[in-house]
């Protein structure tokens, strides 16, 4: 967190997953500060020495907050969520949450990856390997 006691985002403003995590904060009303992370620019500004020893996974988004820094963005929904439950993300009814979080993780684990630069690097250079 900043003096000013607001969480801090990392994130790339082209990042699906960041996305998530702003569009959270804005629904919750939690004020934060954004500090841009190029994926691109220098080769990758996530695997800068600064930011790995914020976050090791190298990847955004991450938020600073509560004294702690969170990686994922599920993660960090589930922790605004618990933290500061008003308003609320999830459903009451346990039925409904567990089908919000069906999807959820169907978005980030089957359908997003394909359009993660990490993996369009992999698939890249594996489709190098085999053409060569």
């Amino acid at each position: 967190m900043t003096e000013s006691g607001k969480p801090i985002l990392y994130s790339y403003f082209r990042s699906s997953c960041s996305w998530r995590v702003r569009i959270a904060l804005a629904l919750k009303s939690i004020d934060y500060e954004t500090v841009p992370v190029n994926l691109i620019k220098d080769g990758g500004q996530q695997f800068s020495k600064e930011f790995q020893a914020l976050n090791p996974m190298k990847q955004v988004p991450a938020l600073k907050i509560d004294g702690i820094t969170i990686g994922q963005s599920l993660a960090i929904i589930e922790y605004l969520e618990e933290t500061r439950p008003t308003p609320r993300l999830l459903p009451q009814d346990p039925k409904k949450r567990v089908l919000v979080r069906m999807i959820s993780d169907l978005i980030a684990g089957g359908i997003q990856p394909l359009q993660n630069l990490s993996i369009l690097k992999q698939v890249g250079q594996e489709n190098q390997l085999t053409s060569a």
